[in-house]
């Protein structure tokens, strides 16, 4: 076994920064693609079939052949399942809501986790992260505004996307440490490409080169950006790196405002500051939970 990387906090945070700068272009190409009419689950289907090509020479090189079978292949199923349903349900968003806004909506996933990990992993939630849950469910309330404004059924998809990533996330912690990062993720693209080509056979149309180009272009996007994820947490705490994966908002509304001319309003501004802070503090109370009570004498 390869000894551990070196903690670089410093490292990490750049890193995790420079994923967050990237990761919404490839929102920005879902959503040309859904304008230019593609069907939503062709081009989910392209994020995970060319994202499959291009993580299995690096899965190889690290597990050999017999290393690329998904073991355990059913609960690898169920994870390339819910990913396949959080990609589409977020890029079906992304064809009725501005980016910014269908990401400020996804952030809820976070919360969600919170809300199932004593269902899932049978872990304990104190009454703090319980009440730091509800007051985020509150800022997703201000975004989308019931009763206040027209409800877009980009919304709920977007909230269905979180829901479905929330699981997958849920999944994905409890099969960590069976293998490496870049083997993980081969093995989900595996199986959200099996899963996506079923339905694409109902629904194919042949792409033009612009957007053959575009679904490369995507997934090369997504991959780079989940390395650098990877490597981030390779020098840094997961605690400490959270509250910068909400970078990636500053680079969605200049995304979408650069590209598509959409600006949040400042009530959907005030729904993220308040999912942000939600989500950093469960993310603190995590780190408390896991130093021993008799140093911090708390209780999460």
């Amino acid at each position: 076994m390869p000894p551990a990387p070196v903690q670089k906090p410093l490292l990490g945070i750049v890193l995790m920064l420079c994923a967050m700068g990237i990761l919404p272009f490839l929102d920005v190409c879902a959503k040309y693609l859904g304008r230019m009419g593609v069907p939503v689950v062709e081009i989910v289907w392209a994020r995970l079939f060319f994202g499959m090509l291009l993580t299995l020479p690096f899965a190889w090189r690290l597990v050999g052949t017999k290393g690329l079978v998904p073991n355990p292949p059913v609960m690898h199923t169920f994870r390339g399942l819910f990913l396949c349903g959080a990609t589409f349900f977020f890029f079906w968003a992304l064809k009725t809501l501005p980016i910014a806004d269908t990401l400020a909506i996804f952030f809820v996933q976070p919360l969600i986790i919170t809300l199932l990990s004593p269902f899932v992993l049978g872990e304990k939630v104190g009454v703090r992260r319980w009440v730091a849950v509800i007051i985020g469910f509150i800022g997703t309330l201000i975004i989308i505004r019931p009763g206040f404004q027209a409800l877009n059924p980009g919304m709920l998809m977007a909230l269905t996307a979180g829901l479905c990533l929330a699981i997958y996330m849920l999944l994905t912690r409890k099969m960590s440490g069976r293998t490496h990062a870049m083997v993980t993720t081969f093995h989900t693209n595996v199986s959200g490409t099996v899963i996506m080509s079923i339905a694409l056979f109902f629904v194919w149309e042949m792409p033009t080169p612009e957007q053959w180009l575009l679904f490369v272009l995507m997934a090369a996007i997504a991959t780079f950006g989940h390395f650098l994820i990877v490597k981030a947490y390779d020098h840094a705490e997961a605690s400490l790196l959270a509250p910068f994966a909400y970078a990636e908002m500053i680079m969605a509304v200049v995304a979408g405002w650069f590209f598509f001319g959409d600006f949040p309003d400042r009530w959907t501004f005030v729904g993220v500051g308040i999912l942000i802070a939600c989500a950093i503090y469960i993310s603190y109370r995590e780190r408390v939970r896991k130093i021993p009570s008799s140093v911090t004498g708390e209780h999460s």
